[in-house]
């Protein structure tokens, strides 16, 4: 597999190009499917998850599919209540604001609770074709915390930077709680058949640069070494500044997703050489002409040009209105000017 071989560090003709939030709303056949079931029906329902994981596959061939789920049905399974509301998006209740509340969480069962999840990985492997291939994934531990803190997303956070300031020991017992669900989490996916994983950090850039490594970095330092004995590897992608690739580093991932707000070439400074970069193009180029996608495509696989090392994405999830044909534009010219050695 071009993806796992890059991962691996083993000599590849072109770099593999995957993008965060391929199946979505900016494809038609998403869409389609959207009008008859509700976003959290589609991810409980093994069938139709397997359908919409595949849809950009088959539209693209891209080089990796992604389990189509969400973040939040970890907590859901550990006892909360979970609600998806397409104007103001996910909603968890009761939220945990004492340490009684953490007490009530349950992460006993939830490879029973989260079986929908393992059958769609098992139906999603026997569809896919053998060089392709099928990433996992989970929120961070940070990140499904604050989630559960404020009960939604938000502005501000006040909620998690209260709890962050006044009962900073609640907090980590929060994260411990939350580590060990999803290294479960995590697992059942791996049993089920994914072959990488990924954990999404999407709200590290709530954390200063002086605590992120005390309340985010170090509980996905713990997941990797948990996981370990898997062998499966993992990407770390946290949202925001270049700190968080200088945190996550040092806790070793195979590879490391990059912000499009953050510097590749830094990134890649950072990293040193034996961690994979993933990233980092900016999800609104693809608005942009074909002649600019091309143009910025090129900028980025040249900073790996004779170093490989590069999973081509973008620094963030798709945005819902792109045109699909400009995906199309973005994935040849990633193929071509690769195996062409533009990079």
């Amino acid at each position: 597999m071009l993806l796992l071989d890059t991962i691996d560090r083993k000599a590849v003709d072109q770099t593999p190009v995957w993008i965060m939030r391929q199946a979505g709303h900016y494809l038609p056949e998403y869409r389609s499917i959207r009008e008859k079931h509700d976003f959290l029906s589609i991810c409980r329902t093994p069938e139709l998850a397997t359908e919409v994981t595949l849809q950009p596959i088959r539209r693209y061939q891209f080089d990796a599919a992604i389990l189509f789920s969400d973040m939040l049905v970890l907590p859901e399974a550990m006892g909360l209540q979970l609600e998806y509301n397409d104007d103001l998006g996910p909603q968890v209740t009761p939220a945990i604001r004492r340490e009684t509340d953490i007490k009530n969480l349950q992460t006993e069962g939830l490879g029973e609770k989260l079986r929908y999840v393992s059958q769609a990985v098992n139906m999603i492997r026997a569809s896919l074709s053998k060089d392709i291939a099928l990433i996992g994934f989970s929120g961070s531990p940070f990140t499904l915390a604050s989630y559960m803190i404020e009960g939604r997303a938000s502005k501000n956070f006040r909620m998690v930077k209260r709890v962050l300031y006044r009962k900073p020991e609640m907090l980590h017992q929060l994260l411990e709680v939350m580590t060990t669900a999803v290294v479960q989490f995590l697992r059942l996916q791996i049993q089920a058949g994914v072959q990488v994983v990924q954990l999404f950090d999407s709200w590290a850039g709530l954390l200063p640069p002086h605590l992120y490594d005390e309340f985010s970095a170090s509980y996905q330092g713990k997941v990797i070494s948990q996981l370990a004995d898997t062998g499966v590897p993992v990407i770390l992608y946290g949202r925001g500044p270049m700190h968080i690739i200088e945190s996550l580093k040092s806790y070793k991932p195979a590879v490391l997703g990059v912000d499009w707000q953050a510097d590749m070439v830094k990134a890649r400074t950072i990293a040193g050489s034996k961690i994979v970069l993933q990233g980092n193009l900016d999800p609104a180029c693809l608005y942009a002409s074909a002649e600019t996608i091309r143009k910025e495509v090129g900028r980025l696989l040249k900073i790996f040009k004779g170093q490989g090392g590069h999973i081509f994405n973008l620094g963030q999830g798709i945005l819902p209105d792109v045109n699909p044909d400009m995906v199309h534009v973005l994935v040849d010219e990633v193929r071509e000017q690769s195996m062409r050695g533009d990079d």
